[in-house]
């Protein structure tokens, strides 16, 4: 056979074996792998497939790198006949119906495989006549329950069973769960005079989606009497609007519920009735081998296509991601693959690659162990023979059906802003309240976003691999006038905000995509922020030559409101009382007790006239204030009126507490330092302490048993999950004692609070939001992760009276270290090593009588991990620094600490090795005595 004749028939069977997915998926055989398997050089491949394109025996699909398919197996597979000649295309799907549109069901991966029955229940549900069958979609979180019910909508307008106009209303009935009233007012409307505050005739979602479909998201959430009101409607297309009697409004309207749960058991018999199809998504492990893989290949090239970079994933890689995902389908795998996808980027910005190179060994530990989660049973055997290449995927093609704006920063305020005003204004919310809940949730995103990935040293460096230079110090110039403008401190978290909110504006602008769905406007002329933010809008269209339009004036002010001043310091806490030495008394031991802290004593002898004594305080609470208050602590008499009148001269809040005591300047001491609470929940949690063994003794014994952590982060679900599972292994290590940790959701919070309070002892509120309730102790999610929270933590156990264990160092340090070897370790076992690693540290700080910061254990340890590695596979470092400068006492303690690992490991480190872990501690301890 001649090598012409060779190749023509290895690309007729690769054709053969591509699924019909595949092949519309951009599926083809390549040079590089036909000379691969063939054995042939590669130019002589290209110079015969050339001749094959000439001779019109095979379809060229362009693109990097190009690919090949026989044309008469295309001919065959889709039934067609193509009279063109000598094809060039960019997509197969060009050439099989050139000019018209494509079934909207041929973009989803295993319309012909493992989705083909739920594929054609969704065209019955369309097409059945006279309007369609209202239908219900079952299946797991994250398997695509809205992409399929978006998909069937499309499919209505293909088939002209919809208009191109047709309205596809999305409504997830959690978010009003509740508060049914409410729910019902947000489905079919009301009238004017409804209900308390319905001051106009309200739209319902009914209403809006009249001629197209109303997706009902979580739909098990409606309460049972808006399932009633639903099922009415399916039946005679008519409702009525809360506050009508009757039932005269009717619409034209099909309904696509979506649920994670049995619908039998959680939804009303008769509802469930009234849905004649139900339509059951499979899970991501349903899904065959090569479903998974073109999933996968999907999202990847979405990724290519943000990043604008071509993507190469090795064999393993590709292996170990597919098998990755144990729970979240196909939201999980999109999660695993946007974190190796920024790990990759970053690398490749780091070592200046054109392309985007993922390996096994950045991928983090539970991803990695998805290789061996492959292959378990003989059909994924006979199934991976098709994963058998890595991947390159280029950013050029389609997003496909991922509508995320591939142009979208990290931080986005348009996302978070747009959606949100449109609702609040139809709920009928009044421009203060607005204006509270806008700036309230940015600054919650940009404080999140902020401790995620900038809140380290680089910060900077950082920002600017995303947004241009000029940008970066345009925002700081803002930075400055926003300071001096508004008489505010502006930190870091506005300049990056600010920096990125900035550069997507001017790429929205530049690309002609900037469209405002903003329908309402919170700000108004006489907001400071929005009279700065008209100045801004100035100096941007003059310095980036652009013409801003009015609602950015808007966002721009929202961000000057929203961002929180950085606090320099605590509320300040002065402790006064009669006596010669009184005050100071009780200053003293909490210093002892806590350490140094914001807080000093006015001793009042009894000789003092009070006027003197008020000068003295009048000082003292000029020079402790950092901006934040005063609390003022005193025993009795005339020092309860001084409140008012410190107020006045100094123009400093001040809040006077009396009954001053040991264990109630401890308490505020703690409130102000540990927890940072400000003066009016410091104020409010204290005015009532009378001590801490105050009470009923039964009624507390009663408590003890039935103690709670109450964990809250913004979705109440994975994120809130994973910080439960946190709290709970940090509680774990701290007490024997059992503490139930509950997750609760930012919205669900005071609810949830509430709720547990009647039988519970609630010890502290941890995560992204302080509860309304100011006696309840509230630790930040970014100080947990710091040293200081799990010292609250600590604090909090031992004053409800429940037994510590002895502090072998800080487990938020075990863990972060454990979390991070486990993502980068190959060779050893983290977890077996960690205990060695943390007698190492603890062996250093003995022997330069020294207290290491938390960062720094964290930076040993994992530095001295790696080092270990090194020594296992012959690999050290050369040391190329200087080592006359490194001290030889911090020399003799690293050599006599590092006997612990040949002891009880027998690894020995090199000198060199050690000479940098020597740098390390003279870059902090360069100070100690030699």
């Amino acid at each position: 056979m001649k090598r012409i004749d060779e190749i023509l028939e290895y690309i007729a069977n690769g054709t053969k074996k591509l699924t019909v997915e595949a092949l519309l998926d951009g599926g083809g055989i390549t040079a590089a792998e036909i000379a691969d398997h063939q054995n042939m050089l590669r130019n002589n491949v290209s110079k015969e497939l050339n001749s094959l394109l000439r001779a019109d025996l095979i379809i060229k699909i362009k693109g990097r790198p190009v690919k090949f398919l026989h044309k008469q197996v295309i001919e065959e597979t889709f039934r067609v006949q193509l009279k063109e000649k000598q094809i060039q295309v960019n997509s197969i799907n060009e050439i099989l119906l050139p000019g018209e549109q494509v079934d909207p069901f041929h973009a989803l991966i295993g319309f012909m495989g493992s989705m083909r029955n739920q594929v054609e229940q969704g065209k019955a549900a369309i097409l059945y006549p006279p309007k369609g069958l209202h239908t219900l979609i079952v299946g797991q979180t994250g398997v695509g329950k809205t992409m399929f019910a978006r998909l069937m909508y499309n499919y209505g307008k293909y088939m002209k069973r919809f208009s191109e106009q047709a309205p596809f209303i999305v409504f997830n009935c959690a978010d009003y769960y509740n508060n049914p009233q409410l729910l019902l007012s947000h489905i079919f409307g009301h009238v004017k005079g409804a209900f308390t505050g319905a001051d106009r005739e309200k739209e319902g979602l009914v209403e809006k989606a009249d001629g197209g479909i109303l997706f009902l998201d979580e739909i098990h959430r409606l309460p049972p009497e808006g399932q009633e009101m639903i099922f009415y409607f399916m039946d005679t297309n008519s409702y009525n609007k809360l506050g009508e009697s009757e039932r005269k409004r009717e619409a034209n309207v099909l309904l696509i519920g979506a649920t994670t749960e049995d619908p039998g058991s959680s939804m009303l018999k008769t509802f469930i009735r009234r849905i004649p199809i139900t339509i059951n998504i499979p899970s991501l492990q349903e899904r065959t081998v090569e479903e998974r893989f073109l999933i996968l290949k999907h999202l990847f090239a979405n990724e290519a296509h943000r990043v604008n970079k071509p993507i190469r994933v090795e064999l393993e890689t590709v292996k170990a991601l597919i098998g990755s995902v144990t729970y979240g389908n196909i939201g999980q795998l999109k999660s695993n693959i946007q974190l190796v996808c920024a790990k990759g980027f970053l690398n490749s910005i780091h070592e200046n690659k054109e392309e985007i190179e993922l390996d096994f060994k950045i991928l983090p530990g539970n991803i990695k162990e998805g290789l061996f989660n492959m292959g378990k049973n003989r059909k994924e055997i006979a199934e991976m023979e098709m994963v058998n290449s890595s991947l390159y995927i280029t950013p050029e093609g389609s997003k496909g059906m991922d509508e995320a704006d591939a142009s979208e920063l990290p931080f986005n305020l348009y996302k978070l802003i747009e959606d949100k005003i449109g609702m609040l204004k139809e709920e009928g919310l009044d421009d203060s309240f607005i204006n509270k809940f806008i700036t309230t949730d940015v600054n919650i995103h940009i404080k999140s976003f902020y401790n995620r990935f900038y809140n380290i040293k680089g910060g900077r460096e950082r920002i600017l691999k995303i947004v241009g230079r000029n940008i970066l110090e345009f925002a700081e110039q803002v930075q400055e006038m926003a300071q001096t403008e508004l008489g505010r401190k502006y930190s870091d978290r506005f300049v990056y905000a600010f920096s990125l909110h900035l550069s997507a504006f001017l790429k929205r602008i530049r690309e002609k995509k900037y469209i405002s769905k903003q329908v309402y406007d919170p700000m108004n002329d006489q907001d400071e922020e929005y009279r700065l933010a008209l100045i801004i809008k100035d100096l941007i269209e003059s310095k980036f030559e652009v013409s801003v339009p009015d609602a950015e004036t808007t966002y721009v002010a929202i961000l000057l409101k929203s961002v929180e001043e950085e606090h320099q310091g605590n509320v300040g806490i002065i402790v006064a009382a009669h006596g010669n030495s009184t005050a100071s008394s009780i200053v003293g031991v909490v210093n002892s007790l806590l350490g140094s802290s914001n807080i000093c004593a006015v001793d009042m002898p009894l000789d003092v006239s009070p006027r003197e004594i008020l000068e003295v305080i009048v000082d003292k609470v000029r020079s402790i204030d950092n901006g934040r208050g005063v609390l003022l602590l005193v025993d009795m008499g005339s020092l309860l009126n001084f409140e008012a009148t410190i107020m006045e001269r100094v123009g400093i809040k001040v809040k006077t507490i009396d009954m001053v005591s040991t264990p109630l300047t401890l308490e505020a001491v703690r409130k102000a330092s540990i927890f940072d609470m400000n003066i009016d929940e410091i104020y409010q949690s204290l005015k009532d302490f009378r001590g801490y063994n105050n009470g009923n003794a039964e009624v507390k014994a009663e408590k003890v048993s039935n103690k709670v952590i109450v964990t809250v982060c913004s979705s109440g679900k994975g994120a809130a999950a994973k910080l439960k599972e946190f709290v709970e292994k940090v509680v774990y290590d701290l007490t024997e004692e059992k503490i139930a940790v509950v997750p609760a959701k930012v919205r669900e919070l005071d609810k949830v609070v509430k709720d547990l309070r009647v039988k519970h002892t609630i010890l502290a509120v941890i995560g992204v939001k302080r509860p309304s309730e100011l006696n309840v102790p509230f630790i930040p999610l970014e100080k947990l992760i710091e040293a200081s929270g799990e010292q609250a933590l600590r604090e909090l156990l031992l004053n409800n009276q429940l037994p510590v264990m002895h502090e072998h160092g800080s487990v938020v340090v075990r863990d972060l270290c454990e979390d991070t070897l486990k993502e980068f370790m190959t060779y050893l076992n983290p977890h077996k090593i960690l205990g060695i690693l943390m007698k190492f540290i603890e062996q250093l700080e003995q022997e330069l009588d020294a207290d290491f910061h938390y960062a720094k254990k964290v930076q040993l340890a994992v530095h001295t991990a790696h080092a270990m590695e090194r020594m296992v596979i012959g690999e050290g470092l050369v040391y190329q620094g200087d080592v006359s400068l490194l001290g030889q006492r911090v020399l003799d303690a690293v050599n006599r600490s590092c006997n612990i690992f040949a002891s009880s490991m027998n690894i020995k480190l090199t000198n060199d090795e050690k000479y940098y872990i020597c740098e390390i501690l003279s870059e902090v301890y360069n100070c100690i005595p030699e």
